[in-house]
């Protein structure tokens, strides 16, 4: 888990304090009607390692968050008026563009089918799939007799039946046990991600009783189907425990298989790909360790593949005779496999297999019976490489500049049929089926745009910008085929750069919604991400973290200089840590922008990362470093922290969003941001914030529901183009 991706209501409806005579930090008056909220002033001392802070809205931060996450009811008085002082100013500031909005939601909604379906995925006698029904914003389950053309489709779940009644929904994993008898999913109705684990029997249609609670919605079937084993998510909001039960059973008969005493690890659990094994996997940013259980003995006590050591890194799966790891040992920045034998797996017995190639970053393999593909990764694109247990081995790869490719889970372990997802910037979704020994590409399924989709109006190109030392940064640019570069384009550019969560060159309806309007749309694929290996994460984080921010400015700078677009018409936009990215870019250079949208922006990094109580701050102390303990960290963090660098600057034009139940990036993180930044503006642009009261990090949890923050994003990104707002010179 990483700190990962509405309506308007009129001034006179603003709370009396957000309508209060009120000047910026610069003395000027705000126009009448549209004061923004005025959040008052608490200064909380921190003194931390001999270094001392003022923070001056820490009282946003309720004291009982624990509680708020799951039940956001009881978030406090004075902090929910604040919240809603800024939602109601957010509106009416952005109340012109509600038509704009409106018709930016249709526009994007009719690009999706509504009635649509997977591809089924065969399992025995049985092929399981999703559907959408028109109106519906979220999916059936259903299975058919796979052997029976036009077999009458049976419905697991409805989530869209399921979600009646919540403001929030969203169903987090859901299979099937390997006997084919019940159905078990993980639901969480209020965006905390904070899951309960449902079980339905399949011959009766009824849901067994004693559902899991305060479990993270990871869960696995024993391979006998007997037992379910599941991850349990504790009060601050970590996986800390691996739990079996029945898999008819209820919680008394729950069992502890695994608990992990290092708050900085996650956990999960799951089956290797030929069912020998369940199998514990435990982490953080960079190590890892694996534990066992034969599939034989599912009761049995997990055993260690390789102990953990500080810095290495391996996941493993079993391959019918072997062990197959992917790992980073032995100085393998890009990773390499290993085989071990199934009864003696530890690392002395580990024997390399796909060497290491610097540059060429292995992401993952599935074992079949016999063949095992591997997907790789090289200067921002992949292929995959299927690789036959006799020996030999081939690639698939496409001719286009930029695009994405990835393999979609099956069920079968005995099939000679891989199956990948294969997109491009111009190119929807397509769904192959691969014929390993073959060779063959069966094209099974080509994502279908209601409203019309012609890939030759549309031209991608793969740019590269040249950071300060030296680096090649690429970036890929959508626009329309002819588009005149000459400065007068508005673009938006988009950038995440952390966790080494690649940016892929994917296809994305949305956009078409600028680009059709003349926009050109980019995405940067800055340093700590993995786009051109494990090196450009390991590049991008901890003492290198400002390479990531100043690969930004270099991308932005290139495509300036390349006249794609011109400052007064650049707009930006990251979410989750990529809005740490956006807030980080804005106090360095914040002349180069005319807008920024920062998604549940992690802004307040220093204060996050020296709060053990929160979720993700042990787990990431390895990404960022940690502040408590280490002056040299601390003084990084604060050197770059977008909320602890907030000053007297004129900022551009900023929308900020955040959920209410986000236990990744918390509410108060964006909250206090946009008070401080509306405090310290020389600027007059506006500083708008929005907070979903009803969901957490992913925002809205229905497809069109969240096409409407979406639309609102763009909305105002186009609205910031149209406004004539003071703008800062650059420095001297």
């Amino acid at each position: 888990m990483t700190r990962r991706l509405l309506l308007a209501t009129a001034a006179a409806l603003l709370p009396l304090a957000a309508l209060a005579q009120t000047r910026s930090a610069a003395g000027k008056a705000r126009p009448a009607g549209l004061r923004p909220p005025v959040a008052p002033k608490r200064p909380k001392r921190i003194e931390q390692l001999g270094r001392v802070r003022t923070d001056d809205y820490a009282w946003m931060k309720d004291d009982n968050w624990q509680k708020v996450m799951r039940d956001p009811k009881v978030l406090r008085a004075d902090i929910r008026t604040h919240l809603e002082a800024e939602n109601a100013y957010t509106a009416a500031q952005l109340k012109s563009t509600e038509p704009l909005q409106a018709k930016l939601f249709e526009e994007m909604k009719g690009r999706i089918k509504e009635v649509d379906s997977s591809v089924p995925a065969k399992d025995g006698p049985w092929a399981y799939y999703l559907d959408y029904q028109k109106g519906a914003q979220h999916p059936r389950y259903l299975r058919r007799r796979s052997v029976e053309e036009g077999a009458t489709p049976e419905v697991l779940i409805d989530a869209d039946a399921l979600a009646k009644g919540h403001a929030f929904y969203d169903i987090g994993a859901a299979s099937h046990s390997p006997d084919h008898k019940l159905f078990a999913y993980a639901e969480d109705d209020q965006g905390s991600e904070v899951y309960t684990i449902r079980v339905k029997d399949l011959a009766t249609g009824q849901l067994l009783p004693d559902p899991v609670d305060s479990s993270t919605g990871d869960f696995t079937f024993s391979p006998d189907s007997r037992h379910l084993f599941w991850t349990f998510r504790d009060e601050n909001g970590r996986p800390t425990k691996i739990f079996r039960r029945p898999a008819r059973g209820g919680k008394a008969e729950d069992v502890l298989v695994y608990q992990e005493t290092d708050p900085g690890m996650f956990i999960g659990v799951s089956r290797t790909a030929d069912d020998r094994f369940i199998t514990i996997g435990i982490g953080d940013q960079e190590t890892s360790e694996t534990r066992f259980i034969p599939a034989a003995t599912p009761t049995a006590a997990p055993a260690v593949l390789a102990p953990r050591s500080k810095g290495v890194k391996y996941d493993a799966d079993h391959w019918s005779d072997r062990w197959v790891i992917r790992t980073n040992a032995d100085g393998a920045i890009d990773f390499k496999l290993v085989t071990a034998p199934t009864d003696q797996p530890g690392r002395g017995n580990w024997q390399d297999w796909i060497a290491h190639k610097p540059g060429n970053f292995i992401t993952g393999f599935a074992p079949y019976k016999d063949h095992l593909v591997r997907l790789e990764r090289v200067d921002a694109n992949s292929r995959l490489v299927v690789v036959e247990r006799a020996g030999g081995e081939h690639a698939v790869s496409f001719p286009e500049p930029a695009y994405a490719l990835g393999l979609e889970g099956g069920y079968e372990y005995d099939t000679p049929l891989a199956r990948f997802v294969y997109q491009s910037p111009t190119t929807p979704r397509q769904t192959f089926d691969y014929g390993m020994a073959s060779r063959e590409r069966t094209l099974r399924k080509t994502q279908e745009i209601p409203s019309g989709h012609d890939p030759a109006k549309y031209e991608a190109r793969r740019l590269q910008a040249r950071a300060p030392d030296g680096e090649l940064v690429p970036v890929t640019v959508l626009m329309q085929r002819g588009q005149k570069l000459d400065g007068s384009a508005p673009l938006l550019l988009y950038g995440y750069g952390s966790y080494g969560i690649p940016m892929d060159a994917g296809f994305n309806t949305n956009r078409l919604s600028l680009v059709d309007r003349g926009w050109i749309f980019a995405v940067a694929h800055i340093r700590g991400g993995s786009e051109k290996g494990w090196n450009w994460f390991l590049q991008g984080r901890r003492e290198k973290k400002p390479n990531t921010f100043t690969d930004f400015i270099a991308a932005a700078e290139h495509l300036l200089a390349e006249r794609f677009t011109s400052r007064e018409r650049l707009g930006i936009r990251g979410g989750s840590a990529g809005g740490l990215l956006m807030g980080a870019v804005v106090n360095m250079r914040p002349e180069l922008f005319r807008a920024v949208v920062a998604d549940v922006p992690f802004v307040d990094v220093l204060n996050t990362m020296s709060d053990t109580s929160l979720p993700l701050t042990p787990p990431e102390w390895p990404e960022w470093g940690n502040p408590i303990e280490d002056p040299a960290a601390y003084d990084l963090i604060a050197s770059y922290s977008p909320y602890d660098q907030v000053g007297p600057k004129a900022y551009p034009a900023i929308l900020a969003e955040g959920g209410l139940s986000d236990p990744r990036v918390t509410y108060w993180e964006p909250a206090k941001w946009a008070a401080k930044l509306r405090e310290h503006t020389t600027g007059s642009s506006p500083i708008l914030l929005k907070i979903n009261m009803e969901a957490g990090h992913g925002g809205a949890s229905g497809r069109f529901d969240y096409l409407k923050e979406v639309a609102r994003a763009y909305a105002f990104a186009i609205w910031a183009q149209e406004r004539s707002w003071e703008r800062p010179s650059r420095p001297a």
